[in-house]
């Protein structure tokens, strides 16, 4: 065998043994097999996430029976160009992952406020929160002279709905709208929500026409929600101000009309700028449960502070005399949490009917002005 061969081999060979043999110490010796290393398992790869399809299947919408009745009821009713209405109608698309995203949650989960809680009052958003306000301190504070909500309620809705305008949506508006308002996913509430959704689509159509803009430029999330409050295309009718004064109403760009907007949404919807103190006051209840019938009394505030009482409510400290409502927090399998709420707190839930989401944006608030180094309350939120 020549030299260069043989020099070749035995390094192979040392590499091979050395790559295979136990480990050794400085000395030599093996080590146990107590003292060895293992070598960490290989991660397992992760699965890829399936990408949401933003853009749309092309389907003839215009064929679909239901679809050309809305469009005679339209133009009848709001004097649009039928034609017109058949043009725009081709170009719009059905979006699978929209039909796919309302279905409800699979049953079974517990509802868990605290984890819940941990999601949306996270140091990324009471941070940008803290700058959005550092940001807009002029239009949070003509908000809150003018409507009477404060700054931190403004800021906690704004921040739960888009971080700040971050999370707007990419959904086409006329796509999300039009795929829900004829093609909702079976539900027992089915008809009722592709009614709500037809209504939503028609007022998209006002509200282009109205504004000048072109429908099909409107995105938002995949239910046809706009901007950075994410408002609803009949909200946006109804409610929204061009409160930055330039003369159009932008919930995409312009903070400062989104924030009036919140104002004006909450004012139409029973806030109420002399309720005193916080929103909140935590409970404890009996265990006799004569509370029980006060929970689930709909979304508004209905009971004395000596109702509650009598029935075994016991807030931590006492609110001033003012109608409340017995918000129940489920926790999982730990103990549920115990609230009485005001008028303000179930005018939030207007906005999203759900105790989680108000609760959700009053702990967000307080929490960015605390950060922000103002003077928290002691009693509540």
């Amino acid at each position: 065998m020549p030299m260069k061969t043989l020099i070749t081999a035995l390094l192979l060979s040392a590499a091979t043994l050395s790559a295979t043999a136990a480990p050794v110490d400085r000395y030599g010796y093996t080590l146990p097999p107590s003292m060895q290393k293992k070598k960490k398992p290989a991660a397992p790869k992760k699965k890829p996430v399936p990408a949401i399809d933003y853009v749309g299947e092309y389907v003839n919408f215009g064929d679909w029976k239901d679809v050309r009745a809305f469009l005679d009821d339209v133009a009848a009713r709001d004097g649009f160009d039928r034609a017109e209405l058949n043009t725009l109608m081709a170009q719009v698309r059905y979006v699978d992952a929209a039909v796919q995203l309302v279905k409800p949650a699979p049953p079974g989960k517990p509802k868990n406020w605290q984890a819940y809680s941990k999601l949306m009052i996270d140091p990324v958003r009471i941070d940008a929160g803290v700058r959005f306000w550092n940001e807009n301190g002029e239009a949070l504070s003509r908000a809150e002279s003018l409507y009477g909500v404060p700054a931190e309620i403004l800021v906690g809705i704004i921040g739960i709905e888009t971080v700040y305008g971050r999370n707007t949506g990419r959904f086409r508006v006329l796509d999300a709208l039009t795929t829900l308002a004829f093609s909702y996913p079976e539900a027992p509430q089915r008809r009722e929500r592709m009614e709500f959704f037809r209504g939503e689509l028609e007022a998209t159509l006002l509200f282009a026409r109205q504004t000048g803009v072109d429908p099909l430029s409107l995105k938002g999330s995949f239910a046809g929600a706009v901007g950075m409050p994410q408002f609803m295309p009949s909200s946006m009718m109804k409610y929204a101000v061009d409160f930055d004064g330039d003369g159009r109403i932008d919930l995409l760009n312009s903070s400062t009309d989104a924030i009036g907007s919140v104002a004006a949404f909450l004012i139409a919807h029973g806030w109420q700028r002399d309720q005193g103190g916080p929103l909140v006051y935590a409970a404890t209840v009996s265990p006799n449960r004569a509370w029980e019938p006060m929970l689930n009394q709909g979304l508004t505030a209905r009971y004395a502070p000596a109702q509650l009482t009598a029935a075994g409510v016991t807030p931590a400290v006492a609110p001033p005399e003012q109608l409340y409502g017995l918000v129940d927090l489920q926790n999982g399998a730990e103990p549920t949490e115990y609230w009485l709420a005001n008028a303000n707190f179930f005018a939030i839930t207007q906005y999203n009917r759900s105790y989680f989401y108000a609760m959700s944006v009053v702990e967000l608030g307080r929490a960015v002005k605390l950060a922000r180094g103002a003077a928290g309350g002691a009693s509540g939120m």
